[in-house]
C-alpha cells in the first residue's frame, strides 16, 4: 500500500509559503510619535536623546517626527542631527508649518520628508541674538554639515547650502541674493520633500502604512522638571535663590534657613545640567572654590580684596560657564545667542541678588520672623545692662596685630586674642600696637 505522507507534506509547506506574507501583513507596524514644536535649546536636545533611546527600547519600525519650529542653538540641532543619523530606525518628519533654521537642518537629517499645506524649510542662516548674521565661521561650519547631511539622505547638497548662504547661486532656484527658504510646492518639486500631506495619518498612508499602533513619547514628570530647570529663565531665578540664600545667611548666621533654601537651589540647578552634559567637574569645582575665597575674605582676612573679587569672578562665572557646552573655555561650537543668555540670566540675577540684598537688609530687623529668633531692642547701661568679657583693664598693654586691622581685626596681648579696632588708621599683620582704650568686649588701639 503505498503511502501519501510525503504528498500531504509538500502540501502543507506550500500552504505555509502561500500564507507567511499576509501572516508577516497582519503584525501592525509600530510607529514611535515625537513632536520637536519649540525653540531647538538643550531642553530639546534632551528630549530627543531620551526619545530615540525609547523608541529603540520599543523595537519600533518607524520613527515619526511632527516639527514645527524657528529654529535655536546650532550644537544642539548638530548633536540631534548626528542622533538621527545614527539611528537604525527609519525616521519620517512631518513639517506641520515650519522646519527654519536648525529645523531644516534636522529635517535633512530624516529618511522622508512630509510638508503640510503652507509649510516652509531652510533660512539656515547662523544668527546671533540681535538678529543678525553670525561670524563667518559659524556659518561656514553650517554649510558643511548642512551639505553633509543632504549628501547622506540623497538630497541636493546645494540647495542644503544655499539655505544658509546668500551668496549660492542655482539657476532658477536660488537666484535672488537671499537665504533659501523652499515651500511645500518647492521642495517637492527639486525632491527634498516626499510629498504634501495633512496630517501624520495622511504621511502614513502615502508611505503605504495603513495597519499600524502609535506611540505617543511624553517626558516623565522628572524629566519635565529637569527640562523645566535648562530654561536660561528658570535657571536665572535659581541663581538668585543660590546668591541671595548665601549672602543673608552671612548676615545672619545660625537662622539657617538662606543657606537651606541656597543649597536647595544650587542643587536643582546642578543635577539637570550635569545630566545633560553641560556641567563638567572643573566648573562646579571652579564654583566651590569661588565661594571658600569669598568665605576667606568675610571671616579670615576682613575687607574686600582680591581674595573676595576673585571668588566673586569664580562664582559668577562658573555658574555662567554651566549653563554653555564649552570646552575648557573653547566656545566655538556654542552659538553666540547662547553665550548672551547665559551671561545674561547671570548677570541679572546677580543684579536682583544685589537690590534684594538692600532691600533686605533694611527691612529684615523689621521682620516678625527675625524678632523672633534675634535680640533687637537695645540693653542701655542704665537699666543695669553691662557687658565686659575682660576680667582686667588692658588699657596701655603692648601686643601685636593678629590680622590686619583696617580699621577693625583682631590683636594678640599676653597670647590672647582679642577684636579690635584703630581710630582709623590700616596697621598690618604683626605690627606692634598698644591698647588706648577698652570699650565694652573691643579694644581701641593704634601702633605701639
Amino acid at each position: 500500500m503505498q503511502s501519501h505522507q510525503p504528498f500531504f507534506l509538500k502540501s502543507g509547506l506550500s500552504l505555509m509559503l502561500i500564507c507567511l506574507p499576509f501572516i508577516l501583513m497582519a503584525q501592525s507596524t509600530r510607529i514611535f510619535h515625537m513632536h520637536i514644536d519649540d525653540n531647538i535649546d538643550p531642553r530639546m536636545n534632551r528630549y530627543v536623546k531620551l526619545a530615540l533611546e525609547e523608541a529603540e527600547n520599543q523595537e519600533s519600525d518607524i520613527i515619526l517626527i511632527e516639527m514645527d519650529t524657528y529654529g535655536g542653538a546650532v550644537n544642539d540641532a548638530d548633536d540631534i542631527r548626528t542622533a538621527l543619523l545614527d539611528t537604525e530606525t527609519p525616521t519620517y518628519v512631518f513639517i506641520n508649518k515650519d522646519a527654519a533654521s536648525a529645523g531644516a537642518l534636522i529635517s535633512f537629517a530624516c529618511d522622508s520628508i512630509y510638508m503640510a499645506p503652507g509649510a516652509s524649510i531652510g533660512a539656515a542662516t547662523v544668527v546671533v541674538q540681535t538678529g543678525e548674521a553670525a561670524p563667518d565661521k559659524y556659518q561656514s561650519y553650517m554649510r558643511s554639515i548642512m551639505r553633509s547631511t543632504a549628501e547622506a539622505k540623497g538630497r541636493n547638497p546645494e540647495i542644503a547650502e544655499a539655505m544658509v548662504d546668500e551668496s549660492i547661486y542655482i539657476e532658477g532656484i536660488s537666484d535672488s541674493g537671499k537665504v533659501l527658504t523652499l515651500s511645500t510646492s518647492e521642495a517637492i518639486k527639486y525632491e527634498i520633500a516626499t510629498a504634501e500631506v495633512i496630517s501624520v495619518t495622511d504621511a502614513l498612508e502615502h508611505a503605504g502604512i495603513y495597519d499600524y499602533e502609535i506611540t505617543e513619547f511624553e517626558l516623565s514628570a522628572l524629566e519635565k522638571i529637569i527640562a523645566l530647570v535648562l530654561n536660561p529663565a528658570v535657571s536665572g531665578i535659581l541663581i538668585l535663590i543660590i546668591l541671595g540664600g548665601i549672602y543673608f545667611e552671612l548676615q545672619t548666621p545660625g537662622v539657617g534657613f538662606p543657606i537651606a533654601a541656597a543649597v536647595i537651589a544650587l542643587t536643582i540647578y546642578l543635577i539637570p545640567h550635569y545630566l545633560h552634559g553641560l556641567a563638567a567637574y572643573w566648573e562646579i569645582i571652579l564654583f566651590f572654590i569661588g565661594l571658600v575665597l569669598i568665605g576667606l575674605e568675610i571671616f579670615v582676612i576682613p575687607g574686600f580684596g582680591i581674595a573676595g573679587i576673585s571668588g566673586l569672578i569664580l562664582t559668577l562665572g562658573s555658574l555662567t560657564l554651566i549653563m554653555l557646552g564649552n570646552d575648557f573655555f573653547d566656545f566655538s561650537g556654542v552659538p553666540t545667542d547662547q553665550i548672551y543668555s547665559a551671561m545674561g540670566a547671570v548677570s541679572i540675577s546677580f543684579a536682583l541678588s544685589l537690590i534684594l540684598v538692600v532691600v533686605g537688609s533694611m527691612r529684615l530687623h523689621k521682620s516678625s520672623f527675625i524678632n523672633r529668633l534675634a535680640l533687637t531692642t537695645t540693653q542701655e547701661s542704665s537699666e543695669g545692662y553691662q557687658v565686659n568679657f575682660h576680667q582686667e583693664s588692658l588699657v596701655g598693654k603692648i601686643g601685636a596685630a593678629y590680622t590686619v586691622l583696617r580699621p577693625s581685626g583682631k590683636v594678640e596681648i599676653d597670647g590672647k586674642i582679642h577684636d579690635a579696632f584703630t581710630r582709623g588708621d590700616f596697621i598690618d599683620a604683626g605690627t606692634a600696637i598698644k591698647v588706648i582704650s577698652q570699650e565694652s568686649n573691643t579694644l581701641k588701639v593704634k601702633k605701639a
